[in-house]
């Protein structure tokens, strides 16, 4: 039987490599990728080749420009199915620059749905988020927890990237699509080959950690520790990225397969545990013995007090559960970080 072939929008980003690394090691998928590099580093593709032995081919093109997102389509084709991670992410930037992230994220998302029916694709993962939650009262959160009030313009993004593609599907009853929202993806791949890369400084907790364990800045600052949470810091659900790229091929397979009965369906992704920041700032100096550098400071506008999820719909459906914790997300991010030392 011939290989599926995948095309990743953002494979060269954190994410989104990972997810391109799980689809070459299921062995039931060609894969190529579209990433301009506008967020994300060279050098990926060489590291995924080195993980898996085989070579992806990158279109540095932006999707905000449908002509050259229709020209991938066209050599590539025919693509069986899209994952799309492709969007800017820093919660506190959307709060300064909110256009920058509504033409980004949406545009880019429009013109792959757009190539998708004009090319026939008849399967699409859209990367969502928790944050189209808001600030949840009820915890843990389900798939049936009803979408707030958005605490900044990323998580907006993807609200309406969602609406965008359930309209879509009502009047497409074809296309195929899942929005799998998800948690606080952390760590690297486990051959310690492969983790979070940027090309600006990381406004994300674990990355942060590490650079703050090895030395490559001198301190870092907890972001509020007034909330009401145990100890006062934000709560997060953190999920190993390995993880996430393996939930976003089991939801591929589940479209593949025919076992969706509706054409638009949405999964949480997480562990179903909440961690605060200062208990995983006490996890990392516990399992890797370096002590960090911190400072407590005040809140970080966009951010809410705590969100962890159920998901029980993903385990029970796409056949999804987390198979690594939180020593595996620290060790391989370490070991990561200390093979981007060398």
């Amino acid at each position: 039987m011939a290989k599926k072939k995948i095309l990743v929008t953002g494979g060269n980003g954190y994410i989104g490599s990972h997810t391109l690394i799980q689809l070459i090691r299921d062995g039931g998928f060609d894969v190529v990728s579209i990433d301009n590099l506008s967020r994300s580093a060279r050098g990926t593709m060489d590291r995924i080749e080195k993980i898996t032995g085989c070579s992806v081919k990158n279109y540095e093109t932006d999707l905000c420009d449908l002509k050259s997102t229709c020209s991938v389509f066209e050599q590539e084709g025919p693509i069986d199915g899209v994952i799309h991670f492709a969007a800017y992410k820093c919660v506190p930037e959307s709060v300064e620059k909110p256009l920058l992230y509504y033409r980004n994220n949406l545009n880019s998302l429009l013109n792959i749905i757009e190539a998708c029916d004009r090319y026939h694709v008849p399967h699409l993962i859209f990367s969502s988020s928790c944050s189209i939650y808001g600030d949840v009262k009820d915890l843990p959160v389900t798939e049936e927890t009803p979408v707030g009030i958005a605490a900044c313009p990323y998580a907006h993004t993807k609200q309406i990237g969602e609406g965008i593609l359930h309209a879509f599907c009502e009047s497409h009853p074809r296309f195929q699509s899942i929005l799998l929202r998800y948690f606080n993806p952390v760590g690297a791949d486990m051959t310690g080959l492969n983790g979070e890369l940027s090309p600006d400084k990381p406004n994300n907790l674990m990355p942060i950690i590490m650079e703050t364990g090895s030395g490559k800045r001198p301190s870092m600052t907890v972001y509020g520790t007034d909330y009401d949470t145990r100890d006062g810091s934000c709560i997060r659900d953190y999920i190993h990225v390995t993880d996430i790229a393996d939930a976003h091929v089991k939801a591929l397979k589940f479209l593949i397969e025919k076992r969706n009965t509706e054409n638009c369906t949405t999964f949480n992704l997480g562990s179903g545990n909440g961690i605060s920041v200062l208990e995983m700032l006490n996890a990392f100096e516990k399992i890797t013995g370096q002590k960090l550098n911190y400072e407590l400071g005040g809140r970080r506008p966009g951010d809410i007090p705590a969100i962890y999820s159920n998901s029980e719909k993903a385990h029970q459906l796409l056949g999804w559960q987390c198979q690594y914790g939180v020593e595996d997300m620290i060790r391989s991010a370490w070991q990561w970080e200390m093979n981007r030392e060398g």
